[in-house]
């Protein structure tokens, strides 16, 4: 798999609205994508996580940390967001 972590990010409606619905903004999606490691995800996809210090509410309940999870592919010299994942704990 061929880390190129200086190219176009572009988000597709799917992946904003499922990024909006699980919290996460694309601030962080970015980050993820560029500054960590990436790995082989379902379908020939690709998937990087990152953690972040949240000490907040999420859906009522406090939660110390959050991981954003973004599954994208590279395409024509740009990756393309497919979905977004996070988790909080």
């Amino acid at each position: 798999m061929q880390e190129n972590k200086n190219v176009p990010i572009v988000f597709t409606p799917h992946a904003l609205d499922s990024a909006r619905k699980r919290g996460a903004n694309e601030a962080e999606i970015r980050m993820a994508i560029q500054g960590a490691k990436w790995r082989s995800a379902k379908y020939g996809r690709i998937e990087s996580e990152i953690e972040f210090d949240y000490n907040n509410d999420w859906n009522k309940k406090f939660y110390k940390f959050k991981k954003v999870n973004p599954v994208f592919i590279l395409e024509d010299d740009k990756i393309i967001i497919i979905t977004v994942y996070c988790l909080y704990y």
